[in-house]
């Protein structure tokens, strides 16, 4: 069977759609190709790419890709199965609207950073902070912008070449631990 982009879109009502914008980064060597997407059961496109926008805003790194930030709206239109967390997204992004009179996603980015700074204590900007810490940073697609190995096993730092601590004295033996062998 074949599918057109264009009955793909009509067909898909709750998507994020992107391109990666870096072709030579360390995420387009791990992705298939350029283009992404992501599906969304409970939230609408545009909840989602506010949503997404939003943490941009929070947690900005001018070279991560959308890709990466979209992982944080698939896991929050997760938590939107629950009716108060889909209510508390929905009203968040509404009064976003709201303050920009109509359409913050159509702002100036210092416009958009000043509403969401003023929701700062919020429970819609706590949601969306609490879940991207996790799913923003933990996900192989961060490890490989940021250039995180992953876990070294039980040797830790010391046997993947980070025991280079050299500008403090060296500890005691007593107050230095037990070093792993």
């Amino acid at each position: 069977m074949s599918l057109s982009r264009r009955s793909f879109l009509r067909n898909s009502r709750n998507v994020l759609i992107g391109t990666l914008a870096f072709s030579n980064g360390a995420i387009a060597l791990l992705a298939p190709s350029r283009a992404w997407s992501m599906p969304l059961n409970s939230l609408t496109t545009a909840e989602g790419e506010t949503i997404l926008k939003v943490t941009r805003h929070i947690f900005p790194h001018d070279s991560l890709e959308d890709a990466v930030y979209a992982f944080v709206v698939r896991d929050l239109d997760k938590a939107s199965a629950d009716r108060a967390v889909h209510a508390l997204l929905s009203e968040g992004v509404e009064e976003l609207n709201r303050r920009a009179g109509g359409n913050w996603a159509g702002l100036e980015v210092g416009e958009q950073f000043r509403h969401v700074e003023s929701m700062v204590g919020t429970p819609f900007f706590g949601t969306i902070r609490s879940t991207a810490v996790v799913s923003l940073y933990n996900n192989e697609l961060a490890f490989a912008h940021f250039g995180y190995e992953g876990a070294a096993g039980d040797g830790g730092y010391l046997h993947a070449g980070f025991d280079d601590l050299d500008w403090l004295p060296n500890p005691s033996a007593v107050d230095s631990g037990i070093k792993p062998t």
